[in-house]
């Protein structure tokens, strides 16, 4: 999918998919560029095994089952030396997706086959009966429970609406059984850029997190890898993420992360507070995580278990520090300072006319009583 550009005598091919990554959009397109740092985290004999089956579960230009297509079509050339083949093979027996419109679809299909029917007279294809091809597509609705849906939560008051607008019903997170969507498939791969968030109706521009669910719906498939790209927020955890942050900091299949503190250097021109990061999850490797944190463009790497502190240390520059300070041994900073609010006194309280005890505050001390401190009694004499 390429148009050129005559620019003087310089001949310009641009990419369009590179093209539909700079766009200002609700959903945050990924670059052809940013699809292979995803996928160089895969190890690289797949590229070279035509048994390996993958699937992007919520696919919206279908850039990355092209860019695995491509290396797959390099890879695989030994093993089917006719081009035409090779393409049958990898198209029919090794790629999927799930769009998350129809509109997505239909692009992922022109993006995939080069024809926006995969059995029509201008698809690569030649084996293709259904138009569809691989690109599963299936229109269905929220699960209402109350006042919002029981797999995604979205607001029943914003989105039980008009089938003409969009209703935001990803399919592979509103079923328990994610598996049956391609007829209980196995897949060695789930890759892809799942959506972020949905409103959920409170203030302003108020969002709750659905990431998670993509993630969380892919180690259901049990595949041997799964690498995404999803917002950094979960490192602390936050609305809806608390249990999801526990779960991925303790899970030693997690082997890569790359984080980004800045999401514009993953995604040009996307605000997205808190950064972004891709990671790979290796079921069958369990060990210690590889951190890449990216910096004003520097890089900076550390391998570590996640949870090997009581809080996810996002900057690999602080661990071998931390790792040094803890190897003294010395009383740290929690033993020696106190909490907000010791006495459970607010900072305007002021000395009494009568009291038991002396309170001291900036311009002196004075009569104070104990039944007044709430927190700490057993401090005072101390």
């Amino acid at each position: 999918m390429s148009s050129r550009l005559n620019l003087g005598n310089k001949s310009y091919n641009p990419d369009v998919l590179s093209c539909l990554a700079n766009l200002s959009n609700d959903e945050v397109f990924t670059s052809p560029q940013l699809a292979n740092k995803v996928l160089d985290l895969l190890p690289e004999e797949i590229w070279t095994d035509s048994s390996v089956t993958f699937l992007d579960p919520f696919t919206k230009t279908g850039v990355f089952l092209r860019e695995i297509t491509k290396r797959l079509l390099i890879g695989l050339e030994p093993e089917f030396p006719d081009l035409q083949d090779r393409i049958n093979h990898i198209l029919n027996h090794q790629v999927w997706g799930i769009a998350i419109t129809e509109l997505t679809a239909l692009l992922s299909r022109r993006t995939l086959y080069c024809s926006k029917k995969a059995n029509g007279k201008y698809s690569i294809d030649t084996l293709f009966d259904d138009p569809d091809g691989h690109i599963h597509y299936k229109a269905i609705e929220h699960w209402w429970d109350g006042k919002n849906c029981v797999y995604c939560g979205a607001s029943k008051q914003q989105y039980d609406r008009s089938s003409t607008l969009e209703s935001y019903t990803y399919e592979f997170i509103h079923t328990v059984h994610p598996e049956r969507i391609l007829k209980n498939m196995q897949f060695d791969v789930i890759v892809g850029n799942p959506p972020y968030q949905l409103s959920d109706g409170g203030f302003g521009k108020s969002a709750a997190p659905i990431y998670q669910k993509f993630v969380e719906q892919a180690e259901k498939m049990n595949p041997r890898y799964i690498s995404m790209i999803i917002p950094s927020r979960w490192f602390g955890g936050g609305k809806g993420l608390n249990d999801f942050r526990a779960n991925m900091l303790a899970d030693k299949r997690i082997r890569r992360i790359v984080d980004f503190e800045n999401a514009n250097e993953c995604f040009p021109g996307v605000d997205l507070a808190g950064g972004v990061c891709y990671f790979l999850w290796d079921r069958d490797n369990p060990g210690q995580c590889a951190v890449t944190s990216v910096i004003n463009g520097e890089k900076y790497r550390s391998v570590r278990d996640l949870d090997e502190f009581s809080i996810f240390v996002r900057n690999s520059r602080a661990v071998p520090i931390i790792r040094k300070v803890l190897a003294k041994h010395e009383p740290t900073m929690n033993t020696q300072v106190s909490s907000r609010k010791p006495f459970g006194l607010a900072t305007n309280v002021r000395p009494r006319q009568k009291g038991d005890i002396t309170l001291y505050w900036q311009n002196g001390e004075g009569k104070f009583p104990s039944t007044e401190v709430t927190n700490g009694q057993e401090w005072i004499k101390k």
